[in-house]
């Protein structure tokens, strides 16, 4: 059977197990889109309204799903668009591909129109970047894009489609069926070396992080910890991938990361990390743990051999997938003397969530306590970044069956697209994006993507009048000085109904209740604007005492 190579390209995405694709038009790949109009209910193109936008959605979706998030994109524009998306898929280890029309192979290497050479683009910043020259190579090329973004430390991978290669004739067949790679596992040896270090350990502490979680390995990891009654971190937005009701979680080691959450770190002897990477905000800035060589006893296990001793030298480097692992070390827990240690811990992170009453109309610190009694319990959370994003990553707790999709990398703009991914991925679901005013307002017109493909989540605005994060740096650094961080906003509420959705101004903490009560009621997605004051930059520093604090050292 002959076919084009859009069609092909389109075949062996649904073999492989691809029902959703994010994307915006380009005449690049005409030929895919051509192909994904006989593919409906099988592999659907969700139309967004900026590629930013689209490459933020198929990342969330891998982070959700285990499966690589598909965005389509047109040459040039298009993919510079997307790279924000590529660069938060590999922070999170998030498993995505990226197809990126191209100029067509006659053209290549002048300059035309909207060029650019993607392997040198995105060399730096996802799995694997290659270009498809060859129409036959094709199942071939796919085949392996999928592996390389599921396998190892999942991540995105970029692909080329040059315009005339996506035309070109072919008989070659596509792909019959997904592929499947077994997670590798943990050697007897090094499980028995691991769990003789732990019962040497006066305090010991489980690190973990990365998408790439089963319900079984999850289950076993807490099983292990509980019956070991050792304290458990999450690294940075991670915290949903263990029941935090666990007398064994602690909390989570990120960006403002509280003193007893260092305190663990830094005092524990032996650390059990498994599946994260080393980054900067999991170890405040590589303080917490010396370089190269921790005081910690370090376990680290990880399915990719790249990360283990890529910044700290483990005394027991383990390479396992995280649920062959956490299944194999389930079956026999380990005993010593540090139930105070743990308990301590706990009781720490339970006190983090008393908060004092804030200087605002309405207060985070109550909205969050009203979300941790009423969100059902297979609620999805999403966020962007910046200040507002520490009540849903500190002040919710997160069940078995919840779910928490947020951007290692920082990028502004993250949730919304993630909470339509979220909602397109499982309708049924509440799905609550926090976002503050600056995030909400670069990729807002995904709204209209999320009217069109009927998936509207339920959009928190925390609504201050400035770029929170930074004019906290500015009152810290150069107090009085606010330069470039206020905000002049659109009504809000106006907007979200522009886009048909559930609009509403919630002016004090006291009409929240009901108001979010409504939102969840909307069969159209609600946006609620609320009414944050400036002065609540953080839940126990405000704005004023920042500035003063700052003014009275330099005096």
């Amino acid at each position: 059977m002959m076919r084009n190579g859009g069609q092909l390209l389109v075949e062996c995405l649904v073999a492989l197990g691809a029902t959703k694709s994010f994307g915006v038009p380009g005449e690049s790949y005409l030929a895919v889109l051509d192909a994904l109009h006989d593919t409906g209910g099988r592999l659907d193109y969700v139309l967004c309204r900026n590629e930013g936008g689209a490459s933020f959605m198929a990342a969330a979706w891998g982070k959700l799903t285990g499966s690589p998030g598909i965005c389509m994109v047109t040459r040039g524009p298009g993919a510079t668009n997307a790279s924000i998306g590529v660069h938060t898929a590999i922070q999170d280890s998030a498993p995505m591909i990226l197809l990126v029309g191209q100029v067509g192979t006659d053209m290549k290497g002048r300059e035309a129109f909207q060029e650019i050479d993607y392997r040198a683009m995105f060399g730096t910043v996802a799995k694997w970047a290659v270009e498809i020259d060859d129409v036959t190579r094709i199942p071939e090329i796919l085949s392996r894009a999928w592996k390389t973004a599921t396998t190892g430390r999942p991540g995105p991978v970029v692909i080329a489609l040059p315009e005339d290669m996506l035309a070109s004739q072919t008989d070659t067949a596509p792909l019959t069926g997904p592929i499947v790679v077994p997670e590798p596992e943990p050697a007897a040896s090094a499980l028995a070396e691991a769990r003789a270090m732990l019962e040497q350990a006066a305090r010991p502490l489980i690190l973990y992080g990365g998408c790439n979680w089963t319900d079984a390995g999850r289950a076993a990891l807490q099983d292990f910890a509980e019956n070991s009654d050792i304290p458990v971190l999450s690294v940075f937005r991670y915290q949903d991938r263990f029941d935090n009701h666990s007398p064994c979680f602690c909390g989570e080691a990120g960006v403002g990361m509280v003193p007893a959450v260092k305190k663990l770190i830094a005092e524990a002897d032996v650390i059990l990390a498994v599946n994260n990477r080393f980054g900067e905000n999991s170890t405040d800035g590589y303080t917490l743990l010396d370089v190269p060589v921790p005081k910690q006893r370090l376990i680290h296990v990880h399915g990719s051999e790249a990360e283990l001793g890529k910044v700290y030298q483990p005394e027991l480097a383990i390479q396992a997938g995280p649920n062959a692992f956490a299944t194999a070390l389930a079956a026999a827990p380990v005993r010593g003397a540090w139930a105070d240690w743990r308990e301590a811990g706990r009781a720490a992170y339970e006190a983090g969530f008393d908060l004092p009453d804030l200087p605002s109309p309405v207060d985070m610190g109550k909205v969050t306590a009203h979300l941790r009694q009423v969100l059902p319990e297979d609620a999805i959370v999403t966020n962007g970044a910046g200040n507002f994003a520490i009540w849903s990553g500190k002040f919710l707790k997160y069940g078995p069956k919840m779910r928490l999709l947020a951007p290692q990398s920082g990028a502004m703009g993250y949730g919304i697209p993630a909470a339509i991914a979220a909602k397109v991925a499982d309708p049924a679901r509440t799905v609550v994006c926090f976002a503050g005013d600056g995030d909400f307002q670069m990729t807002c017109p995904e709204l209209a993507s999320a009217a069109q493909a009927g998936a509207q989540p339920i959009i928190l605005v925390l609504n201050n009048g400035t770029y929170g994060t930074i004019r906290a740096h500015q009152e810290r650094n150069f107090p009085g000085r606010v330069s470039g961080t206020d905000v002049v906003n659109p009504d809000f509420a106006a907007l979200a109904r522009a886009y048909g959705f559930h609009g509403e101004r919630v002016e004090t903490t006291a009409d929240f209740p009901a108001a979010f009560e409504r939102a969840l009621a909307s069969q159209s997605g609600a946006v609620l604007d609320l009414a944050i004051s400036v002065e609540a930059l953080t839940p126990r520093v405000t704005m004023s005492e920042m500035r003063a604090s700052a003014l009275q050292a330099r005096a």
